[in-house]
């Protein structure tokens, strides 16, 4: 990864785009991806899509999505002694929320607040009996003493906040941090096209790189975007679990190694024509993919587009990812470069003739 691109990474790491919220995230990222596109484009509720034209003379239309909001949190009530109380965006964990910090995206800018934890001397009785808190028994304090003192710092019922914990580059070549869920998706996008951009001749396909808006709570940007943009195949690009971390239960999850390589999901919404391209593509490049299987639905994007219109032959890959929804998501930057490398050479391989239609 050259340094233009990892600056680009943390950047976008770190620039909140909760669900719901996503302009700033969005409007770096088609900042970015510009260079490496024919053009640059986005819908009223702000999912962006990059596109670069293929060279044949009746291109086919190859899309790939990855999502651009994190989860998060909302001003849901604000009490009369200055306490915040919030509500989920997406899917918050509560177990983990006691005594963060966070930044409240407020009308002047951001407001740093702390989620209230009573120390451990005041609630010793109690110990042996604890749950994780209900998401209406949190509350923020952003060091005020009134609702009044609230509404002087430009907040109000509405506000959206992430955790500020921010990313960083932690052992060897690997990336912990919030929001690696997943805007890293997005940045693998970005060079995506820049390796179609940068090759000696254009692709016979177009290329239409999508990051979608609120994947979090139901697909809805991606939804939007296949119906409007009508690809004849589709990749979708999210995180997976890493299952090798104490307590997880292979039998139950599957098997997912940090550091093991993409993973293809089969079943349901994937295409088998598609994962099978995939896997050639995979074997072509000599990466190693893992596997997994998806009984009703793949809890992604791909779970919407697949289906829109006529249908859409889709897949689903994954990047292998610790401790998804917290402050500490942790990814292999191997597994990303290799991800990066099965896309570019899946658009690549895409021809006129190719139809992902299953001939009965």
């Amino acid at each position: 990864m050259d340094k233009s691109a990892k600056t680009f990474l943390f950047d976008l790491l770190n620039t909140p785009s909760p669900t719901g919220f996503e302009l700033p995230g969005q409007r770096k990222w088609a900042a970015y991806a510009r260079q490496f596109s024919d053009r640059v484009e986005n819908d009223a509720y702000g999912t962006a899509w990059a596109t670069i034209d293929g060279r044949a003379k009746k291109p086919r239309r190859v899309m790939l999505e990855a999502h651009a909001d994190e989860i998060g949190f909302i001003v849901k009530h604000i009490t009369k002694e200055g306490w915040l109380r919030i509500d989920r965006i997406g899917g918050s964990d509560t177990a983990t929320a006691r005594g963060r910090r966070i930044h409240l995206l407020g009308e002047k800018g951001v407001v740093h607040g702390i989620i209230g934890n009573t120390a451990i001397h005041l609630r010793k009785d109690s110990l042996g009996e604890e749950k994780a808190p209900k998401i209406h028994e949190l509350y923020v304090d952003v060091g005020v003493s009134s609702a009044e003192d609230v509404q002087e710092l430009g907040l109000r019922v509405g506000h959206p906040a992430v955790y500020a914990d921010a990313a960083e580059e932690f052992a060897k070549n690997r990336i912990i941090g919030r929001a690696l869920d997943n805007r890293l998706g997005g940045f693998i996008l970005t060079q995506v096209l820049a390796n179609v951009h940068r090759a000696k001749k254009k692709p016979g396909a177009t290329v239409i790189a999508v990051n979608a808006v609120q994947e979090e709570i139901g697909g809805h940007g991606a939804k939007m975007a296949a119906h409007r943009l009508r690809p004849d195949v589709c990749v979708v690009l999210d995180v997976t679990h890493a299952t090798e971390t104490p307590g997880i239960d292979s039998a139950m999850h599957g098997e997912v190694k940090l550091g093991g390589g993409p993973s293809v999901t089969h079943g349901t919404c994937n295409h088998p024509l598609v994962v099978r391209r995939l896997m050639n593509c995979a074997k072509r490049l000599k990466i190693p993919l893992q596997h997994e299987s998806s009984s009703r639905y793949s809890g992604t994007d791909t779970d919407v587009i697949f289906e829109t219109r006529d249908g859409i032959p889709s897949g689903l890959v994954s990047l292998p990812l610790r401790y998804m929804h917290s402050v500490v998501e942790m990814a292999d930057l191997a597994d990303v470069e290799q991800v990066i490398a099965l896309l570019t050479e899946f658009v690549q391989s895409i021809t006129e003739s190719d139809e992902f239609a299953v001939k009965l």
